[in-house]
């Protein structure tokens, strides 16, 4: 082992994640002045603009991978990334602070998370591969949606809007973009860092794309929802959590596979399937209280731990 090599990759794990804490900082606070600014709701902008911003990461890592011919780590990337998104992310928040979850939220955007979810897995396990049609199908599906989003939000009674304006609408695309680069870029340093010392103690690809690069790839939906969470937005940490899953799917897999189509390991049955079924339990727990509460964020979270330990063990 280079413990020289090693050693600089730990620094660079640093940094990528003081890049990833300060982008998200900035990324947050440019959003929510641009809801202000706009008087657009804040769970449209955590289900959209947040959402993708955050799912830049996982987006990079999968569509380059599937321009190298190495596609088969989208699907581990976004089916790692999603669980962490459900399971430590809402279960962490829920631990620290009661999420309410609006109408709007329960009725359209958690059904459709269910919906697309069952859909890829139909996808998957119908040949064990997303084809570049069934890639072309999802982005057909976040098109509608994101249109669907707009048009929602014109009539929605669920119109919380921010408080005044802090800052100015260039200040706001400054913070906006100055933020996504941050986390681009801190999330490129931590993945490639921690996977480099991953494999340098014996982690296997396959155990290394499920847990530290899923995981490292959704560093920003975590540091973003614990500073909206600091910033009491917990719309915003809704909406992200959901907006990032829908666009994990949507975009980073609709994207990757047409491009590429990608063969699916029939070893990954296991995690499709949960995938799916927390989907369905998130789902289960928000549509019976309308809020994710303490009890719910610890089993999630609970969840979490289980299966970062199956992943393990099964390596």
């Amino acid at each position: 082992m280079d413990f020289a090599a090693m050693g600089i990759q730990f620094v660079l794990l640093i940094v990528g994640f003081v890049l990833l804490i300060k982008g998200s900082d900035f990324f947050v606070d440019g959003a929510s002045n641009v809801a202000s600014i706009l008087k657009i709701p804040t769970l449209i902008v955590g289900l959209t603009i947040v959402a993708f911003g955050t799912s830049a990461p996982e987006a990079a890592v999968s569509i380059t991978s599937s321009l190298t011919g190495n596609n088969a780590l989208a699907v581990s990337n976004v089916i790692g990334s999603n669980l962490f998104n459900m399971l430590l992310i809402i279960g962490l928040c829920a631990l620290l602070n009661e999420l309410k979850i609006g109408r709007d939220v329960l009725n359209q955007d958690l059904p459709f998370l269910v919906i697309i979810t069952a859909i890829l897995s139909a996808f998957i396990l119908i040949s064990w591969n997303v084809s570049r049609i069934e890639g072309i199908i999802l982005l057909v599906i976040l098109i509608g949606y994101l249109f669907y989003l707009v048009y929602n939000a014109k009539k929605s009674k669920e119109s919380e809007i921010i408080s005044e304006p802090k800052m100015s609408l260039l200040r706001s695309a400054i913070y906006i973009i100055g933020g996504i680069a941050g986390i681009a870029i801190g999330a490129d340093l931590v993945v490639d860092s921690a996977s480099y010392i991953a494999m340098g103690f014996g982690m296997s690809e396959t155990l290394v794309g499920l847990t530290i690069v899923a995981i490292g790839t959704s560093l920003p939906e975590l540091v973003t929802s614990l500073t909206a969470l600091k910033k009491d937005e917990n719309q915003l940490i809704i909406g992200n959590v959901i907006g990032s899953n829908i666009f994990n799917i949507l975009f980073v897999l609709g994207a990757s596979s047409a491009i590429s189509p990608i063969a699916i390991n029939p070893n990954m049955i296991i995690d499709i399937a949960l995938m799916l079924g927390v989907t369905i339990l998130f789902f289960i727990f928000g549509k019976t209280q309308d809020k994710y509460d303490k009890k719910e964020g610890a089993i999630l979270v609970a969840l979490f731990i289980a299966y970062m330990a199956f992943a393990v063990l099964r390596n």
